[in-house]
């Protein structure tokens, strides 16, 4: 069987029936509200979205402390390395359950549904605070580029939790970079929510083990730790989807850009379109969010514009926290770059395949954009690690790509 076929969610397996059941149950009725969602969510979004993210924000803020840190100046965690161990660990028992030798799929942003061809076109006009690494200059690099649903499941895009993901590798990035398995690539990464699911290792090594009982529901609900604030601003943004190519995306996370900077970006279509769902209220496709991308891409390119944020707050800004909303009030996203994907036909399932050969990691990288704060230095060892895992289980060596690569 195709590993990235979609397959119903897993049931809770939590070790009681009542808590099964409220989780089974709380999952059954937000896949029933994604079948109406189209109705009212424009309205809410365009009215109340905004306003409640800003207070749930200084909500989160109100109960962190300023720990008086500078631009772009880190604090590791106390215990952070065995809160990595933690998530490595349990990621990889879940991908062990999930999946069979010569079909393992990634930990995270399992679902794939289309890695196509792009080009990353760096404008001529950027402001000078922004001209650093691979925006210093005017240049297009080629790039693969990699939709993808959540994870940790293959699901229904109707059946999931209702935010997307876009992996994009640049090729031909001369320099040096922090990871020496590849050469010539610089990695970048987005969500459709603009702040993180979790704020730091701490809180994510207690959401994977709610994953791992396939129950993540209690991660944000429960009496011990819990984190409503956290699902309040997740759930602002997940929502039923309508095409990959018509939602942003956010990096969450800090990075330099040059010596003594943040940033975080985030990558906006350029279309105002919405493609119509089909079927609903009753059942679509299982892969509708891929028929769309392949119906668009077939009669015309796509643009999406690359915007930077630079972090002017260290602590309404934080590197070490990815829950809070950088406010636009303190800083304005500014467009440094356009991410061109031309016309093209990728859904061959040798092309869907040589997804599983890429290894995407945010240190895969020029020193000018080394990643920030507690989860980005997770991800080094967590991606690297879980990569491995992956590669070794499907017989698949690490691959460079060049952007040469030829389908049938």
């Amino acid at each position: 069987m195709n590993s990235n076929t979609s397959r119903p969610v897993p049931p809770a397996n939590t070790g009681s029936a009542f808590l099964n059941w409220v989780s089974n149950t709380a999952t059954f009725l937000l896949q029933m509200e994604r079948r109406i969602d189209p109705c009212f969510r424009p309205a809410f979004d365009a009215v109340l979205r905004d306003p409640i993210a800003s207070l749930t924000t200084a909500l989160i803020n109100m109960k962190r402390p300023d720990e008086g840190l500078k631009i772009a100046e880190e604090k590791p965690l106390p215990d952070e390395e065995a809160y990595l161990d933690s998530i490595i660990t349990t990621f990889e028992q879940q991908m062990r359950g999930l999946w069979k030798p010569g079909g393992f799929e990634r930990g995270g942003n399992t679902k794939t549904q289309g890695i196509v061809r792009g080009e990353f076109i760096v404008h001529d006009d950027i402001p000078a605070a922004f001209r650093h690494g691979i925006f210093a200059q005017p240049q297009t690099f080629r790039a693969w580029v990699r939709f993808s649903g959540p994870g940790p499941y293959v699901t229904p895009d109707i059946d999931d939790v209702g935010f997307m993901s876009i992996s994009i590798k640049l090729m031909g990035v001369p320099g040096p970079k922090l990871m020496d398995e590849e050469q010539f690539t610089q990695d970048m990464f987005g969500v459709s929510t603009p702040t993180f699911v979790t704020p730091d290792t701490k809180a994510n090594a207690q959401l994977q083990i709610e994953s791992l009982k396939n129950a993540q529901l209690f991660y944000f609900v429960n009496l011990d730790r819990p984190h409503i604030l956290d699902l309040i601003m997740q759930s602002l943004w997940i929502k039923t989807q309508s095409s990959p190519f018509e939602a942003p995306y956010f990096s969450c996370v800090p990075y330099l850009l040059g010596e003594g900077q943040a940033m975080q970006y985030s990558v906006w279509p350029t279309t105002t379109k919405r493609t119509p769902i089909p079927r609903l209220p009753c059942r679509p496709p299982d892969d509708y969010l891929r028929d769309a991308m392949v119906a668009t891409l077939a009669e015309e390119a796509v643009e999406f514009d690359i915007r930077l944020q630079l972090q002017t707050d260290p602590h309404r800004m934080p590197i070490e926290n990815n829950a809070v909303l950088w406010p636009e009030k303190l800083s304005p996203r500014v467009s440094v770059a356009t991410l061109r994907l031309p016309q093209q036909t990728f859904d061959s399932p040798a092309q869907m395949e040589f997804a599983k050969r890429l290894s995407y990691n945010p240190w895969h990288c020029l020193p000018e954009h080394r990643p920030l704060g507690n989860q980005s230095r997770a991800r080094q060892r967590m991606y690297a690690e879980l990569s491995k895992l992956r590669q070794t289980m499907n017989a698949v060596p690490h691959y460079e790509p060049t952007g040469d690569e030829v389908f049938e």
